[in-house]
């Protein structure tokens, strides 16, 4: 049974840190692509506040799945 709180200790610590890694990429690439075409920005930034939605999204479902498995 304490193998479950470490296993969901893990994979919530995995699922946030894909997460931060992937926002931080996306914010990456919007800063250069927004560098290239300054006329564009407000099309990049829409986009970008959009997939970071759903990153956070996965990210949260992820957690959510770690607590159930680790209450179980």
């Amino acid at each position: 049974m304490d193998y479950a709180f470490l296993a969901a200790g893990f994979g919530a610590g995995l699922a946030v840190i894909g997460a931060g890694l992937g926002i931080g990429k996306l914010a990456s690439s919007a800063m250069d692509a927004s560098g290239r075409q300054p006329e564009a920005s407000g099309d990049i930034r829409t986009s970008m506040i959009i997939a970071a939605a759903l990153i956070e999204g996965i990210a949260l479902f992820a957690l959510v799945i770690c607590i159930l498995l680790a209450l179980k």
